[in-house]
């Protein structure tokens, strides 16, 4: 069975309708069903689990823009750098003998990280 649950036109809380697929009209609910909110429920749970994912992968995301791009910058040689910046926009303004004072980043791969950085 499929169903659906639609904010009204003004989208507010208790002006939902319900939708069962078969049917051609709308299942009526009052306002105070306990059915209605246990819908309402699931669907604000649903809701909240895609926003929480999509912000969580777009976190990600940005994180891992430009420093996972460049070879000889591994997860844990990424997280020494953001570490020792405070993050990547301290990063970005750091100079290449900076990078180079991080634990296991030579001149060479500080030049890189830096070139990068600023393209």
């Amino acid at each position: 069975m499929l169903m659906g649950i639609a904010k009204g036109v003004e989208r507010k809380p208790g002006l939902e309708k319900i939708y069962i697929g078969g049917r051609e009209s709308e299942v009526s609910l009052t306002s105070d069903d306990p059915v209605l909110h246990w819908l309402q429920f699931i669907r604000d749970e649903a809701h909240r689990f895609a926003i929480t994912a999509h912000r969580k992968k777009r976190g990600k995301n940005t994180l891992q823009s430009k420093l996972d791009i460049i070879p000889g910058v591994g997860r844990k040689r990424k997280m020494d750098l953001l570490t020792h910046f405070g993050g990547l926009q301290e990063l970005k303004k750091a100079s290449v003998e900076e990078i180079a004072k991080v634990k296991g980043v030579s001149r060479i791969l500080a030049k890189h990280i830096f070139d990068i950085l600023h393209e």
